[in-house]
Formats: C-alpha cells, structure tokens, sequence
C-alpha cells in the first residue's frame, strides 16, 4: 500500500510530519514522518483521530440551507453558487462591499488559506477582522524588544541547563517539547515551571511558582529586582546589546521580593532562589505559554519576563533563549495579501473596514454607515470561542446573510443560512508553516473528496465566475501545484517535488536565533526601552506591572485554558475522544468549594452578570483561593461555551483578547 508523505495543518505548535497511509482510496493509517526532528514520535491523539475526522460518515457531505422553518436541506452547488452570487452582489450595489465581513479564523494553516482573501479583493473589499484570540500581545512584545518572532531549534532546548515553562502546559498542548525537556533533564537540567495550576507539565519540574493569575508582570519585575540587587546581571552584555537596562535597573528598584510576594502570593525566598538560578544556572531558556497572553496587561509581562533573558545574557546562545513564537518558517510573509495588515496599515487602498477579533460583537453591532449585512467564515467558529458569546450571536442573528464554509456543523455553522461543506486535509495539496519547528511541509491531495464536498478554491473560482469578478489570484479546479508552485518560486530550494520527499528547512532557518547578536530593532539593540510601544500602543516605554483588584461581587477569575483533547472546539466532537476526555467541568480549590458549601461531583452553576452555565464540579487541590477554571473549546451541545462569561477586552497591544479578565461566582445548581 502507497505511503505518502504530510503533515497536520491545524494550530497547534507541533505541526507534525506524517506519514499516510492510502488503500483503495481511503486512509488506512497516520504514522511519524522520521524527517520532522521535531516531532519523531509521530501525532498526538488528534493526530490520529483524523482517521475519524476525515471519514464521511462523521462530515458534513453537500451544502446546507436554512429554510423558513429554520431546518436545513441538502441542496446542489449550483443552488448554493447562485444563492451567494444573488445575496452578495445584491448587497454590494446597496450597501457597497464592505457590508460583507469575511471572517477566517487560524484553525488550518496552509499557504492556499490567502485565495480567499484574493477573492474579496476582486470583490472589491470587505470587512474584516484584526488581532486574534491567542497570542498577539506576546508577538508584538517580542518584536518591540528582539526585533523579530524567532527562537532556537526545538532540539536546540535539550543544551538548556535550565528550562522555565512560564504560563505553559507543554505536556498537553505542545506534548513533542517535552522530549527535549527530558533529554535536558536527563543531562542534569532543571524544570520549573510558572503557573497558578499544578499541571501535567508542573508534575515533571523540580520547582512550581503559583502566582495568583494575572500577577505575572509584577512576579517578572521582581526576578529583575534581585538580579540587579546583587549584582547579577551579565553587564558586559547589557552594555554591548541591551537599550534602556539602566532605566529598568531603576524601574525595578521598588519591586522587592516582598512587595511582589504580597501581589502574586509567591513566597518571597522562592523569588530570591529563582532569581539566582535564572543568572547562574544559564544556559536558561524561558517557554512561554499563552496563559499569560489574555489580560489587558499581557504585552506589557511579556516584555518583563523576555527582561530577564536580556539582563542575564541568555540570547543568542545554545540551550538559551526565548520559545514563543519561531516564524522562521513564515517566509511567505512577503508573498501575503497586503490586506493583511492590522489598522490602520492599509497600503492599497482597497474598500476595508476592520472589526477587532477580541469585539467581533461589539465593534459588527457599531458599524452602520454602512452597516454589515452578511458574513463569511471559515476556518473559524466565533460564536464558540470569541469572546462575549451573546454579544456575538445578537450581532450574528442580526445579519442579513450568514455563511459558514465547515467540514461540521459547528455552533457557528448552527446558525448560518447557508453552509458548504469543506475538505479534510487529505483532499486537497497545500504548503504548510509552522511557528515552533522550522520545517516547510507538504500536505498533499491524497484522496478525492467524498460527497459534494469541493475545496473552498474551487468554490471561489466558480463563484467569482458566476459574478463576473476578475479571477486573477484564484485558483482553477486542478491548479493548485501550479499555483503553489509559482509562490515557492522565489524560494531556493524549496519544490513540490522536494516536499514530497519529506520537511525541508525553511531557507534561512537558524539553529540558534539571534547567534550574530543583531536584532532588527530601531537600535539595533534588544530594547528594554521601546519608544514604539509608547507610540504605538500607548504603554510605558519601560516593562511594568498594574493591575486592578478582581470586582468584589463576582470574586473568582475564570480561567478557560485548553486541554490535550481537542484544540479550542476542533475534534471535540469525535466519538474516538469523547471516549477518553472527561468531559466540560469547572475545576475549583477545596477552600472556595468548602466556603460555598460544595462537594466533588456536584452540579454548580458559574455566573457573572453576562450569563451562566451548569457543569460538574472537580476539586483541585493545587488551585489558590480566587481562581476558577474551566476549559475552552465545548459549545452548545455540551451546554454552553465558556465565552457566555467573557468580556470582549483587547489586550494592551496587539489587539488579543482578553479572556482571563473574567470574574465569576460558583454556587450550587437548582
């Protein structure tokens, strides 16, 4: 039986390498590409549950329209293209094209994901969305004070003598870092890790700091304290490659352990001893997660705690450095549509109004001159994991025309008026990136698409066809490796017929990042002080911390991570895992359930003034007094997003939202 080489496209940090296995035009098996040194063992459960996933009995198979009772029958494509060509040019000429929202979320990653945005510029524009729900505040820190979103080769953390995963559960949601976590301990490393939950990953290190959440900043700023205190910090380094140290050793002068222990709950000595380890342990790397990415201070602690490797030296080393985002392999950032800019960097002049991702229901719900009538999704499910569900599906409802392009009836798909099925990622050849491995990957067409189902290519070029659009950009039925082919031109060495074979290393990809000590700043420095988040985002131009205190009625912090069986709502639904995941819960401390009268096992009911829901409680021991957690990704056919509860806030800088300031009650269920 052929085995082909692939790859998974969804977001997560391990982009693996696969290896397909095809009979008789079916899937038969999904094995570790060995050529991915990221990821050698091969997928993860959701890996392999695409076995399910891609099956057509578990898909969605021809469009889907809403009839009048509010049911949906199946129809044809021709129905479906002429509907949509009727509705938006219908709209166009009243209300001009920007009354139509094109929504592409990140849940597939491949280079044929900008067709779509090709297609609404021969549209003539459209509304559309900025920032994004995960992690932008920790990307614009990193620009502001490296200059650039890259970090060392994965393998690269096995050299680390000390590893701090920080905000991070790498053990559950990026689970190939941990082989080199252990080959690192192995050789006499340390773990620690910086959470307020005892974790999977917690389990494995040798220290866990728990600072309250959203204290992180104040927690980063006093490390900084004691390294400067006693004389810690690497001056020779500072002075040759560090703007604005002098000002921050000044800064964090009044940020004592003490002062930090009474604002994050993190003992004081444990400060102090990481504080050492931090500038004596090196090399030191620091992993940080996305828990710390959703607060309305999240750019500003992510630029405290990247500090600390800056003030000790640790960039541009071996076993040294900052894991967050490696974009090495986003070399087709020049080739993008230049629509893909946030606000107000509009180089091209076309029709465009921005909607914030974090206010999606808000910011549609202002706009009314012209008003959006219509939206497109895909890759997306925004009435599940945007913030301020009602807020969303009030402005959604409100729409004149709603379609969803999905391979599954989603909660947002639940609610359009038309839906169109779309392709597995074995139906159709894409080039794919990653942001932590550096490896340019094939995902080929190995199998045909059952059904109706047709690539969303294809859709828009019959589409633009059926309303005379120019077709330039677009990709015709079968010709997609042309297409690709003509991007990967400017290239070297970099082919279809090479990703066939296996990842290629994305050109330029570095073993250590920032090895040469040059960092694309306006200094050429890495920059403690950074004018342009002053200007720009309107922040201090110097890391700090404030916070205000949590509203006394709603006393406890929602937080809503995710978990290893599902990535946000993706694969929730696949019976395969069902069978092994537990299931939406609320997770509380045995003080909090103890002062609300409440057991393991009991039915509670979570609530602020924006909404509620009824889910399971489970004691956790290891969270402190004021948290609460329940994880993201389950909808209305488990009874409710998490995001009922969320505020629609943005982050200090890069437009993120801010899901963590969610404040919330428990009480027992009536």
């Amino acid at each position: 039986m052929p085995v082909h080489t692939s790859a998974c496209p969804r977001n997560c940090y391990s982009t693996c390498g696969l290896r397909v296995t095809v009979d008789e035009g079916h899937v038969t098996a999904i094995d570790a590409h060995p050529a991915n040194r990221a990821t050698p063992e091969g997928p993860c459960l959701k890996g392999l549950s695409y076995l399910e996933r891609s099956d057509p009995a578990s898909r969605l198979l021809t469009p889907l329209r809403r009839g009048p009772d509010g049911t949906f029958r199946a129809i044809g494509w021709d129905e479906a293209l002429d509907l949509l060509a009727t509705r938006f040019l219908d709209l166009r000429a009243r209300f001009g094209p920007q009354a139509v929202l094109y929504y592409a979320g990140s849940g597939t990653k491949g280079l044929l994901n900008g067709v779509g945005m090709a297609f609404w510029r021969r549209f003539g524009g459209c509304t559309t969305t900025y920032g994004d729900l995960c992690w932008p505040a920790g990307l614009e820190a990193t620009r502001l004070t490296l200059g650039d979103n890259r970090h060392n080769a994965p393998w690269d953390l096995a050299n680390a003598r000390l590893i701090v995963m920080w905000g991070k559960n790498a053990a559950e949601t990026n689970v190939h870092q941990m082989r080199f976590v252990d080959q690192a301990l192995a050789a006499g490393g340390r773990l620690v890790v910086v959470d307020p939950r005892r974790t999977q990953t917690a389990e494995r290190a040798s220290v866990l700091l728990q600072p309250r959440p959203g204290t992180d900043g104040a927690l980063a700023l006093a490390l900084a304290h004691v390294i400067f205190r006693e004389g810690l910090e690497d001056r020779a380094f500072l002075a040759a490659h560090v703007l604005g140290w002098e000002a921050y050793a000044e800064r964090v002068r009044a940020w004592t352990p003490a002062r930090a222990e009474a604002v994050t709950g993190v003992p004081s000595a444990e400060i102090e001893a990481l504080a050492r380890d931090l500038a004596t342990a090196g090399p030191v790397t620091v992993c940080a997660g996305f828990g710390m990415q959703r607060y309305q201070d999240s750019g500003q602690t992510m630029r405290a705690i990247l500090a600390l490797l800056a003030l000790t030296g640790n960039v541009g080393r071996p076993g040294a450095g900052w894991v967050f985002a490696n974009l090495q392999t986003q070399v087709f950032g020049g080739l993008k549509d230049p629509l893909d800019f946030y606000p107000p960097e509009r180089p091209d002049g076309v029709v465009r109004v921005g909607v914030s991702t974090a206010r999606l229901g808000r910011d549609l719900a202002a706009l009314q001159d012209p008003p959006v009538k219509a939206a497109w999704v895909e890759r997306g499910n925004p009435l599940c994991q945007n913030p301020a569900t009602p807020r969303v599906l009030e402005a959604w409802r409100a729409l004149d025309f709603r379609v969803v392009v999905d391979e599954r009836l989603t909660d947002t798909a639940r609610e359009a008026d038309l839906v169109l099925p779309s392709k597995s990622l074995f139906e159709q050849t894409d080039v794919i990136g990653a942001y932590w491995h550096p490896y340019l990957q094939l995902r080929p067409r190995l199998v045909d698409p059952p059904g109706q189902v047709r690539p969303e290519t294809e859709v828009y070029w019959d589409l633009a066809g059926r309303m005379g659009l120019d077709r330039t950009g677009l990709v015709p039925p079968g010709g997609e490796e042309a297409w690709l082919e003509a991007r990967l031109a400017p290239l070297p060495g970099v082919t279809l017929d090479r990703l066939r074979e296996g990842p290629v290393l994305a050109p330029g990809a570095e073993e250590v990042a920032f090895a040469d000590r040059v960092f694309p700043t306006p200094s050429g420095r890495i920059e403690l002080a950074s004018a342009e988040a002053a200007a720009r985002w309107g922040v201090d131009p110097l890391p700090d911390y404030t916070r205000a205190d949590a509203p006394g009625s709603f006393p406890l912090r929602l937080l809503t991570p995710n978990h290893k069986n599902s990535i946000h709502s993706q694969f929730i639904d696949l019976a395969v895992l069902r069978a092994l995941d537990p299931g939406p819960r609320l997770l509380l401390g045995a003080e909090e359930a103890a002062a609300r009268g409440l057991r393991e096992g009991d039915r509670v009911r979570v609530h602020n003034a924006r909404g509620g829901l009824v889910l399971p409680l489970r004691l956790d021991l290891s969270l402190p007094r004021g948290v609460a957690v329940a994880f993201n990704g389950y909808g209305a056919a488990h009874g409710g997003s998490v995001n009922l509860l969320s505020q629609d806030l943005e982050t200090d800088m890069g437009h993120g939202a801010a899901f963590h300031e969610t404040f919330v009650d428990v009480e027992r269920a009536r």
